[in-house]
């Protein structure tokens, strides 16, 4: 993928640097660690039975220390969140059906969605694609897990949207479709996933429906919670520092937000029924 050819290059540039550390310039033990944390090469270095410590190894381990400080500085400002260990070893199984989304909640420290989106916009290039600034994102991921979490709702809530958005990468690569997909509906599909239940607040639309709840009477009965989903999500990005939109042009714009408003509003199980047979009367078409 794009996220990870990206990060085969910035492994490249560090694989660089460090061949640049000459023998004596760098005790052999600390050129040993850096060569196994910053490259995939273990052990690449191999000490010499015959050396001995020295006592300018010292002054060579605060050399190296200081290179370190400023690798490990360039890299977080690459990547913009930082990724605590535990993270990054839930992240090795992203693309699998088995992907653990309670292990990444625990290890993220209940930011699961937050962790998530980040890893998939980042993966498909969507940050550099779309100019979504990074704060943006964090700063709307952020936001939208507290609405999740708003209902104290014991399914739909975060994890649940973690677990969707990544399963939604789970079938785009696995099926192909990604290959036959813009990135602008790539954006889309992740998007419409993060999105889908925010601000669920774990009752049913025929409750809403029936209790004629405020957000009933705005939506006329129709999708009620699905339309308040989307819109209120919507909502969020009307503040310029959740704006992760802010740099499509207005054809893009528009054709996103028509792609995600017809994508959560099929999340109405009222329709799920004619989904179906729509999708049977398809393939049935196809194989005639």
């Amino acid at each position: 993928m794009l996220g990870e050819a990206t990060g085969e290059r910035r492994l490249l540039d560090t694989e660089d640097e460090l061949s640049d550390i000459h023998s004596d310039s760098v005790p052999l033990e600390v050129r040993d660690w850096l060569a196994s944390t910053f490259t995939r090469e273990m052990g690449i270095v191999k000490r010499r039975p015959e050396e001995k410590p020295k006592f300018r190894s010292i002054v060579h381990a605060v050399q190296a220390g200081i290179f370190v400080e400023r690798m490990y500085r360039r890299t977080s400002s690459m990547v913009g969140l930082a990724y605590p260990a535990e993270v990054i070893v839930t992240f090795k199984d992203v693309d699998k059906w088995s992907f653990d989304v309670f292990a990444l909640n625990e290890a993220s420290g209940e930011h699961s969605l937050k962790f998530m989106m980040y890893e998939l916009f980042t993966r498909y290039d969507l940050l550099n694609r779309f100019k979504i600034p990074v704060p943006n994102l964090i700063t709307f991921a952020e936001t939208l897990e507290v609405g999740y979490s708003k209902y104290k709702n014991p399914y739909h809530n975060l994890i649940h949207a973690a677990d969707v958005t990544q399963t939604v990468h789970y079938i785009m690569i696995h099926t192909g479709i990604m290959h036959w997909l813009t990135e602008l509906e790539i954006l889309a599909m992740i998007f419409a996933a993060a999105i889908h239940d925010y601000e669920h607040t774990g009752t049913t639309n025929n409750f809403h429906i029936q209790t004629r709840s405020d957000v009933a009477i705005l939506y006329n009965d129709r999708s009620v919670l699905e339309n308040h989903h989307v819109s209120a999500a919507y909502r969020l990005m009307q503040e310029e520092e959740m704006n992760i939109l802010a740099n499509l042009t207005k054809d893009d714009w528009r054709e996103l937000r028509s792609l995600v408003i017809e994508m959560v509003l099929s999340t109405d199980m009222s329709g799920h029924f004619q989904q179906i047979k729509t999708m049977r009367h398809t393939l049935q078409q196809a194989e005639g």
